[in-house]
C-alpha cells in the first residue's frame, strides 16, 4: 500500500474537483464514489473516501490558508490545482502521526515538487502567526493549541528534511531538464452565443463652481485684545509670586519693640481715621487727602489689593500669637536651626568644591583633545601637501598633452576654411536678400497699427463727451415741493394716533425721564466708588509697611549671599582645585607652543608657495624651485625637532 499512495491521492484529487456543495449532498456523493470504486481494493477505497469526506468537512479551516495563499501566488498556479492544496492542508494537518513521514513524503513526491514545496513552506512558516490567529476565530483557542498547532510543530525538523529534498529535486530538474513548450490546441468558434448587450455610457458629473476661499482676517482676533490679556497673565502672575514670598518668607513686621518711623506711621494713621470720624462739617469734605505712594513695581487692581492686604492682616495675628507663646514659656527652636544651617553651609562647601573640581577636569580633558586635534591635522596636512604635489605634475603632463591636440585641430581646421570661402559669398548674398524682404514687411505693419491707433482714439473721444453729457443731466437739481403740516394726523383713524408735534413733545418727555435715572444711577455708583478707594487706600497703607518689612528681608539675603560667595572662594583653594589648576595651565601653555608652530609653518609654506608659482616655466625653473621646497623642508623639520623633539620628520615616515 506504501508504493500506491501517490495514484490514492490523485484518485482523491479527481474525486474532490467532482464534488459540488451547493448541488448535492456530502453523503449521496460518498455513495456514488464507493460505487465506482467498488473493484478497488477496501482498505484503499477507505482511505480515498476519508480524505475527501475530511476536506469537505473541515472547509472553513482548509479555505483560510489556501485563499491566502492563491492570493500571494495567483500569477504562478491555476484553479484546477485547488484540489491538491486542499488534500495536502488536510493531509498534514489532520492525518500526519497516521500516516507517517515515509507516506506523505511519497504523496507529496508524486504531485508536483515546485508547487508543493511553495506550498509547504507557506504553509510552516505561517503557521504560528496568522494562521492560528484566523482558526481561533473559528474554534477554541486551546482546542486549535493542543490538537492542530503542537503536533504539527513536533513535524517542523523532519519537514524542513523534506523541503530541502524538494529543493534540491527542483534546482537538479532546472539543470537537466526544460520545460517543455506548450503548443497551443485550436477551437471551435461558438456561433449560437448571442453577443452580450453594450453597457450604457454613463452620463458627465457636472463639476460644482469652487467656492470663494474664505479671508483670513475673518479667523485673526484684533492684536489689541491679544496684547491686553498677555498684559493681564504678567500682571497675575507676578501678583502670584507676591503671594507665594508673603507665604514662604518670614515676617518681622510683628515686632514688639516698634522703631520710631513706625510708631511715627502708625499715629498718622490713628490721626486720619479720627478725622473721618468727626461729623461736625456740615458739607462733605470731598475726596480724602492721600499722600504719594512709594512707586509700585507692579500695578494691582483692587482684588489682589484686599487680597494682599487680608493676607498680611492674618500674618500680623499668627506672629503676635506666636509672641504670645514665647511669653507664656514656649521655647523657640534657635538651636537647633543654627546647628541645620551651619551643617547646610558645610555640604554646601563640599558640593562647591566637587563641582570645582569637575569643571577644571572637563577643561584639562578639552585641552588635550584640542592638542590631539592640532596632531592629527598636521598629519593630515603633510599626506594632502604630498597628494597636492603629484596632481601638479599630473595636470601639468595633461595641459601639454591638450596644447599638442589643440595645434593639430587648428590645422585641420585652417584647411577646411580655405575650401570653403566661395560659399562665404553665396551665403552673405542670402542674407542681404533677407533683411529687405524684413524691412518691406515691417513698414507695412506699421501703417496699419498707425491707422488702428488713430480709430481707437476717436471712438475713445466720443464716449468722453457722451458721459460728460450724461453728468451734466444729473448735476441738475430736482425741484419738489412739500406741503407738510405738522399738527396734523395721518387720518388712518387709529386709537393711538398722534401728529408729529405730539410725538416729539413726548419723546422729549421720555428723555427727560431717562436722563434723571441715568444720573441717580451715576450718583449711586460714585458713591460706591468713593467707599471702595477709602478702603483700598487703607489696604494700600497696611502693604506698604510690609513691603519695608520685605525690603529688610531682602538685605538679610544678600548678606547671606554674600557669606556663600565666601564659601565659594574658599573651595576654590582646596588643594586638589589648586593641583588641577596648575595642571591646566601647564596644558594651556602647551597647546599655545603648538599654536605658534603651526602658525609658522603656515606662514613658510604660503612664501614657498608664492616662490613656486613665480619660477613656473622651463624645466630649469622647476629644478630650481624642488631644491628650495626641500630645504624649506628640512629647515622646518629641524625647527620642529627643536621645540618638539618627539614629533617624527617626514622625510623618515617617507624612508619607513
Amino acid at each position: 500500500m506504501a508504493s500506491s499512495y501517490g495514484s490514492l491521492a490523485k484518485e482523491a484529487i479527481v474525486l474532490l474537483d467532482q464534488f459540488s456543495a451547493g448541488r448535492q449532498s456530502l453523503d449521496d456523493f460518498i455513495e456514488e464514489a464507493s460505487k465506482h470504486l467498488q473493484n478497488m481494493d477496501t482498505l484503499h477505497k477507505k482511505f480515498i473516501l476519508d480524505v475527501v469526506s475530511g476536506c469537505v468537512e473541515h472547509k472553513k479551516l482548509l479555505d483560510i490558508v489556501i485563499n491566502v495563499f492563491y492570493g500571494q501566488n495567483w500569477k504562478c498556479l491555476s484553479r484546477g490545482d485547488r484540489s491538491q492544496f486542499v488534500i495536502i492542508c488536510y493531509l498534514a494537518t489532520f492525518c500526519l502521526d497516521d500516516l507517517g513521514l515515509q507516506h506523505f513524503s511519497n504523496i507529496v513526491k508524486s504531485l508536483d515538487i515546485r508547487k508543493m514545496h511553495t506550498f509547504l513552506t507557506f504553509f510552516f512558516t505561517n503557521l504560528t502567526m496568522w494562521i492560528q490567529d484566523e482558526w481561533n476565530s473559528i474554534y477554541d483557542a486551546a482546542f486549535v493549541k493542543e490538537h492542530l498547532i503542537s503536533p504539527l510543530l513536533r513535524w517542523c525538523p523532519e519537514m524542513d528534511i523534506l523541503m530541502d529534498q524538494l529543493a534540491a529535486k527542483i534546482s537538479r530538474g532546472s539543470q537537466v531538464k526544460k520545460a517543455p513548450i506548450k503548443t497551443t490546441e485550436p477551437q471551435e468558434f461558438s456561433l449560437t452565443k448571442p453577443k452580450p448587450r453594450p453597457l450604457p455610457v454613463p452620463e458627465l458629473i457636472p463639476l460644482q463652481e469652487k467656492s470663494k476661499p474664505v479671508p483670513n482676517s475673518t479667523y485673526k482676533a484684533p492684536k489689541e485684545m491679544q496684547m491686553i490679556e498677555e498684559i493681564k497673565q504678567k500682571n497675575h502672575q507676578k501678583t502670584e509670586e507676591l503671594l507665594y514670598e508673603a507665604n514662604v518668607k518670614q515676617f518681622r513686621c510683628a515686632n514688639p519693640q516698634k522703631s520710631e518711623h513706625t510708631k511715627r506711621v502708625m499715629s498718622q494713621i490713628k490721626e486720619d481715621l479720627d478725622s473721618k470720624l468727626k461729623f461736625s462739617s456740615c458739607h462733605s469734605s470731598g475726596r480724602p487727602s492721600s499722600k504719594k505712594k512709594d512707586s509700585w513695581p507692579i500695578k494691582l487692581n483692587s482684588a489682589a489689593i484686599l487680597r494682599q492686604g487680608a493676607l498680611y492682616h492674618r500674618q500680623v495675628e499668627e506672629e503676635l500669637q506666636r509672641i504670645e507663646r514665647l511669653v507664656e514659656g514656649t521655647r523657640e527652636p534657635s538651636s537647633f536651626l543654627q546647628w541645620q544651617k551651619e551643617m547646610r553651609e558645610k555640604d554646601l562647601q563640599e558640593e562647591l568644591a566637587k563641582i570645582e573640581r569637575r569643571r577644571l577636569e572637563r577643561r584639562i580633558s578639552y585641552e588635550e583633545a584640542a592638542m590631539a586635534r592640532t596632531r592629527l591635522m598636521e598629519r593630515n596636512q603633510k599626506t594632502a601637501q604630498q597628494k597636492k604635489e603629484e596632481t601638479a605634475q599630473l595636470m601639468q603632463r595633461y595641459a601639454e598633452k591638450r596644447l599638442q591636440e589643440e595645434k593639430e585641430m587648428r590645422d585641420l581646421v585652417q584647411q577646411v576654411a580655405d575650401g570653403h570661402k566661395n560659399s562665404k559669398t553665396a551665403k552673405e548674398k542670402l542674407q542681404k536678400l533677407k533683411q529687405n524682404i524684413v524691412k518691406e514687411v515691417s513698414e507695412q505693419s506699421r501703417e496699419l497699427l498707425r491707422q488702428a491707433l488713430e480709430e481707437a482714439q476717436a471712438e475713445l473721444s466720443r464716449k468722453f463727451e457722451i458721459i460728460r453729457e450724461i453728468h451734466a443731466i444729473e448735476s441738475l437739481p430736482h425741484v419738489t415741493v412739500r406741503n407738510f403740516d405738522d399738527t396734523e394726523t395721518a387720518g388712518h383713524e387709529l386709537l393711538g394716533e398722534m401728529s408729529l408735534v405730539e410725538l416729539k413733545e413726548r419723546l422729549a418727555l421720555l428723555r427727560e425721564a431717562q436722563q434723571t435715572e441715568q444720573q441717580e444711577k451715576r450718583e449711586q455708583i460714585l458713591e460706591e466708588k468713593q467707599n471702595k478707594r477709602q478702603l483700598l487706600s487703607e489696604q494700600l497703607d497696611t502693604i506698604t509697611l510690609h513691603t519695608r518689612a520685605l525690603a529688610q528681608a531682602a538685605a538679610i539675603r544678600r548678606e547671606e549671599r554674600k557669606a556663600r560667595l565666601g564659601f565659594q572662594q574658599a573651595a576654590s583653594q582646596d588643594e586638589t582645585v589648586l593641583a588641577l589648576q596648575k595642571k591646566l595651565e601647564e596644558k594651556q601653555q602647551e597647546r599655545q607652543k603648538l599654536k605658534q608652530i603651526e602658525s609658522k609653518r603656515a606662514k613658510t609654506s604660503e612664501q614657498a608657495a608664492a616662490h613656486t608659482v613665480r619660477n613656473t616655466g622651463t624645466h630649469n625653473k622647476k629644478s630650481l624651485t624642488q631644491k628650495s621646497w626641500e630645504e624649506l623642508e628640512l629647515s622646518l623639520e629641524r625647527h620642529i625637532q627643536k621645540n618638539a623633539p618627539y614629533v617624527v620628520s617626514h622625510t623618515e615616515t617617507l624612508k619607513t
